[in-house]
């Protein structure tokens, strides 16, 4: 697996939504891992349910923490399962590409929108796997269409960037070849992966990664043009 370190495109502010982001992230992971959560099913609650979503979008989701007690309708989780993750791998790739691309997509927009254009295109990947595989009771969980939302974005507005990348060596490789490469790679995996197979949701990427590249000038700042 080739992995990002790193982009050359040079940002002007701190990039606060993303750190609150993966801020979010980590401590919700945190707290997936603990007995209280577990014990209580935390995150087949708060994962988006394809078929729940389906059949029963504003069916009541209750959950009793130790002293909390949340309800939301189930429609909820297109945003709440954003914020869960099912493994420490998981959740490093996935915060390790949001701090590598995501700084740059907030420059551009600013973090309000930034963090609005997330969650819209994390929903967008999240509804793209959910029309795929309507009938599915297992919950989807992760940034993952988030993110690629983002790098959506990134190959729009830095198509000419570097990215420092390892692979056995360092060396640097283009924004429009490597995310090129990256989402080429998820029409592959999702058109010859068995559909009855769903470790990964190959979908939401898909659907988040065309949103965010489609999308992302409608959230550029006037002065960004």
């Amino acid at each position: 697996m080739i992995i990002p370190l790193k982009s050359d495109a040079p940002t002007h502010s701190l990039p606060i939504a993303t750190i609150l982001l993966i801020l979010a992230s980590t401590l919700m992971f945190a707290y997936q891992l603990s007995p209280v959560a577990q014990n209580k099913h935390f995150t087949e609650k708060f994962g988006a349910n394809p078929s729940q979503i389906v059949s029963q979008p504003f069916k009541r989701i209750i959950y009793r923490g130790v002293k909390q007690r949340f309800v939301l309708p189930t429609v909820a989780t297109l945003i709440t399962s954003m914020f869960l993750h099912g493994s420490f791998p998981h959740i490093i790739f996935n915060m390790l590409f949001l701090w590598i691309f995501g700084p740059n997509v907030e420059d551009k927009v600013g973090p309000w929108r930034f963090v609005l254009f997330y969650l819209l295109t994390g929903t967008i990947g999240t509804l793209t796997h959910i029309a795929v595989t309507p009938h599915s009771s297992i919950p989807l969980i992760g940034a993952s269409g988030a993110i690629a939302g983002i790098m959506g974005a990134y190959l729009m507005l830095f198509p000419r960037a570097k990215i420092l990348c390892w692979f056995i060596l360092l060396f640097r490789i283009s924004a429009f070849v490597f995310l090129g490469v990256w989402i080429a790679l998820q029409f592959w995996n999702a058109n010859t992966t068995p559909k009855d197979v769903i470790e990964v949701a190959w979908f939401a990427h898909i659907g988040g990664f065309l949103s965010g590249f489609f999308l992302i000038h409608l959230f550029v700042r006037r002065e960004e043009g």
